[in-house]
């Protein structure tokens, strides 16, 4: 079945039974049973990894994104229980999209969006703004949605990327990746007993990672198998089961996780 509206696309999928996961550890239960995710980003990189974590953990999921291709890919992949293709920050879009949401939900998930980077001198101060805008906003806009959509208990879920980093042309992600936090912990006392948290990534190998990095990619890549205290780089997979068990763990509330193998104890 199909729903469309000026501006989201939504596609429900075929009930399939859900996905049995292999215990890690003998006696060890799924840790969303029943329960179903929404990932707004959820078509590649760490929102479909969430997105098949949490399968994997009993959970049906929503997916959502901009390619019509890979989140079709992605959502007949995973069985999700639905799909829509929009912008999240596109407002009309994304309000739409929670209008249509059938419930219940109990966690969201938003990887949606990527860093704003350049140096004072060749900065865009439009693009710069909007960057600041976008992400600000979407935050505020999906904890309005959820105030009245997402279950008692369940969760917001935002990605930001290393918080503390400085250097020439990371002055506006510094800026959000600051602010980012200080929001959710307020939002977390505004909408709850809804949780709001944030993952806050180092350099995870994924798709978005090779597109901003380029050419430079396979040195970066060298540099911290090297470097980082790990031994190894961080995957989306390392996030999805950060993801996961902020989403199962209901004492979890106002706080921001990093996770970077490490990258923050090297000095710069």
């Amino acid at each position: 079945m199909s729903l469309t509206c000026d501006r989201v696309a939504m596609t429900t999928t075929t009930a399939v039974a859900r996905t049995q996961r292999e215990p890690e550890l003998p006696g060890q239960t799924a840790e969303l049973p029943g329960q179903t995710v929404v990932v707004i980003g959820g078509s590649s990189g760490i929102g479909l990894a969430t997105a098949r974590r949490a399968r994997a953990e009993g959970a049906d999921v929503v997916l959502t994104g901009r390619h019509p291709e890979s989140l079709q890919s992605a959502a007949l992949d995973l069985h999700a229980r639905s799909s829509a293709v929009f912008d999240a920050n596109d407002p009309a879009a994304l309000d739409a999209f929670f209008e249509q949401l059938e419930l219940p939900i109990d966690h969201v998930m938003v990887t949606a969006g990527g860093p704003y980077y350049a140096s004072l001198a060749d900065m865009d101060l439009d693009e710069a703004r909007l960057a600041i805008e976008e992400r600000l906003m979407l935050m505020l806009r999906i904890a309005r949605h959820a105030a009245g959509k997402v279950r008692p208990g369940g969760t917001l879920l935002f990605m930001i990327g290393t918080r503390g980093e400085t250097g020439t042309g990371l002055g506006v992600a510094a800026a959000i990746y600051a602010a980012v936090p200080a929001l959710a912990a307020n939002l977390a006392l505004e909408i709850a007993p809804v949780r709001v948290n944030v993952i806050a990534a180092g350099f995870v190998d994924t798709p978005l990672s090779a597109s901003l990095l380029g050419h430079d990619l396979e040195s970066r890549r060298d540099q911290l198998r090297t470097t980082l205290p790990i031994g190894r780089l961080v995957g989306a997979d390392d996030v999805a089961a950060l993801a996961v068990h902020i989403m199962a763990n209901s004492a979890l509330t106002g706080a921001t996780f990093d996770i970077d193998g490490g990258q923050q104890l090297l000095s710069a």
